[in-house]
């Protein structure tokens, strides 16, 4: 059930910004105990390198690239690394992003366009090089990450980042789109939709950038305002992203799966 044997992935931002279980550092480890071969992808090598050490303890097959997702000519010559190292490719996840609050208004440009680079052109990347693979290949299943904030007003938070919810709201169609224009030649997208999910990003960015330091205040806040009365965790989101990458998933494209706590629920 859910065997990724003989599978290769690749899983971009697979390290973990802190100590614990990021969402591509969880990802990548399940998607390896599950059988796959897992080409570990992130900009901070000794993060990946973490993310190795646990795999190969446990007996799981892996490697790690160094490579920037907003520079195109690293992500081609990624992707060719990993079809030299593993012959084929099967899974693309492609996690890269992050946050930054503002309004149109009090957001700079350089800042908007950090954004939708980050979160947007990151995946578009990923896509525009391995698709060419999975379609000689004649099968593949692509994964992208996107956000509760993508789809309800993040306003409700008290937290305003519009360039953040525009480019994770672009991932969305953006996969859809691509699954559409993909889907007789063999390769499925589809988007993994967190919502308030306790990963290291907590403690080691969003509580230094929006909570004066106090990550104990900002957990209890992020408890609080999820329906089920706790985060979600890194596991939960890599769990969803096994399945639409497995071939139990094999009817399944241009389409979400939201792991948010039922947060989307309590929105107007």
């Amino acid at each position: 059930m859910l065997s990724m044997k003989d599978k290769v992935a690749i899983v971009t931002g697979a390290g973990s910004v802190g100590p614990g279980w990021g969402n591509g550092k969880a990802t990548a480890t399940l998607l390896a105990r599950q059988g796959a071969s897992v080409f570990l992808v992130d900009i901070n090598q000794a993060a990946a390198e973490e993310t190795r050490q646990i795999i190969e303890g446990e007996g799981g097959s892996c490697a790690v690239h160094r490579c920037d997702m907003l520079v195109a000519a690293e992500v081609q010559e990624m992707v060719q690394a990993c079809l030299d190292r593993f012959k084929r490719i099967d899974i693309l996840v492609n996690n890269v992003g992050g946050s930054a609050p503002g309004d149109p208004v009090t957001m700079t440009e350089e800042v908007w366009d950090r954004q939708i680079d980050m979160n947007l052109k990151t995946v578009f990347l990923g896509c525009k090089y391995v698709l060419p693979v999975m379609e000689a290949q004649g099968k593949g299943a692509i994964v992208n990450l996107s956000s509760v904030a993508g789809l309800r007003n993040d306003g409700h938070g008290g937290r305003v980042h519009v360039g953040y919810s525009a480019s994770k709201a672009a991932v969305i169609q953006f996969t859809r789109s691509t699954a559409g224009a993909y889907v007789k030649k063999g390769i499925r997208c589809n988007t993994v939709v967190p919502g308030l999910m306790h990963t290291p990003l907590v403690e080691y960015r969003l509580a230094r950038t929006v909570a004066g330091n106090d990550a104990a205040a900002l957990i209890a806040s992020r408890n609080a305002r999820t329906p089920m009365g706790r985060m979600g965790t890194a596991w939960d989101v890599a769990h969803a992203v096994l399945f639409l990458a497995s071939d139990e998933a094999n009817y399944i494209t241009g389409t979400e799966i939201i792991v948010d706590g039922g947060l989307i629920l309590a929105s107007p």
